[in-house]
């Protein structure tokens, strides 16, 4: 693969030269030497390319944005968290605000949890109070009509954006589940985006639930909207496996839980899917797997393996087990009841133990 350089040996030795200086003070960076370099390139190229000081600010920003919003998570990338959407228009007596309060908290006294909204009031408020400023971040976007933070998210986990796009990207990268509750057309925006992306898989698959308060209604007249998507064949009738609609707390809490009962992370390594896994899966269910979802699959079998060589090299849960499979890249909404096959086996086992225990 061509090198991507300035093209001029100087400069091109200079910026290789300051990368390497900054580098050598930071060794576990010592593989990143020449992605940054690359992103050093890039700037350069801008002038080079004359771009308009409109185009330099924007990726300015943006950049400087990133950044920052990774160095506030860094601090937290073993806790898991689940994003919260929802109306910033919920008044704090409507059902919606109360269940989005008391989701939050459950999630972090009882789960342990972390909680990131978007800083806002309504719904993002909420959140935040049922998590408590000490487990919860705000990601916060700067409107003309709306730019402060609600007063339950805490400065060290306050981050600022100009841009939706970054802000958007903050949500899906540093969260291990989403839960949506009623809002306007920046709820309908996130939530189209976010299945889009597990559609699509630019993004792991997550759990997602779609959480109302009884009787309000909402979800329903969408789902009616979705269906007709299927009916239309806009999308694909395995694609509705992506989500959960419920009016219960007690159901969006498990569809996260539940989804990380075994089921720990993905990868993909020379172009196989990689599920890792927190329990090793029985001959049984590799069996039942191979015959139930043979259909997306591009060849061979499903089959159980240990860690990779590049998982491996870069430390990536190697203790995990595995599975290994020729996933077709399409079919998100049947790998989605794939892992869901996978996670049953260890909720129905717990079931079955809790059952046979002697009561105290």
């Amino acid at each position: 693969m061509r090198s991507y350089r300035i093209g001029d040996a100087a400069i091109d030795d200079r910026i290789s030269e300051l990368v390497s200086d900054v580098a050598a003070t930071h060794p576990d960076h010592e593989h990143d030497e020449e992605l940054i370099r690359e992103m050093i390139v890039t700037a350069l190229k801008l002038v080079r390319d004359d771009a308009s000081r409109g185009d330099v600010k924007l990726m300015n920003a943006a950049l400087k944005e990133m950044r920052y919003s990774f160095a506030i998570f860094q601090k937290y990338r073993d806790v898991p968290k689940v994003t919260m959407y929802g109306s910033a228009r919920t008044p704090p007596d409507d059902p919606n605000y109360q269940a989005a309060a008391d989701f939050a908290s459950r999630m972090v006294d009882q789960h342990r949890w972390m909680v990131v909204t978007g800083a806002g009031p309504g719904i993002m408020e909420a959140g935040n109070l049922g998590a408590g400023s000490d487990d919860s971040f705000g990601v916060n976007i700067r409107l003309p009509f709306e730019s402060d933070a609600n007063p339950y998210v805490h400065e060290s986990r306050l981050i600022n954006y100009k841009y939706f796009f970054t802000r958007k990207l903050a949500f899906v990268k540093e969260s291990h589940a989403f839960v949506l509750f009623p809002g306007g057309f920046g709820t309908q925006d996130e939530t189209f985006e976010l299945l889009t992306l597990i559609q699509t898989g630019k993004s792991d698959i997550h759990p997602i639930a779609m959480l109302e308060a009884p009787g309000t209604g909402y979800w329903s007249g969408w789902q009616r909207f979705v269906d007709t998507l299927v009916e239309q064949e806009l999308i694909a009738p395995d694609d509705l496996n992506l989500y959960r609609v419920t009016e219960d707390v007690d159901v969006a809490i498990n569809e996260i839980l539940d989804f990380y009962a075994s089921y720990h992370s993905q990868r993909f390594v020379d172009g196989d899917l990689i599920l890792r896994l927190k329990s090793e899966p029985s001959s049984e269910l590799v069996g039942s797997l191979n015959e139930d979802f043979s259909d997306i699959l591009t060849h061979g079998e499903i089959r159980t393996i240990t860690a990779t060589a590049p998982e491996i090299a870069t430390d990536d849960n190697v203790d995990l087990a595995r599975l290994r499979l020729s996933f077709d890249r399409r079919q998100f909404g049947r790998l989605r009841l794939l892992i869901d096959r996978i996670n049953a086996s260890v909720t129905d086992q717990r079931a079955q133990i809790s059952s046979t225990r002697e009561p105290l």
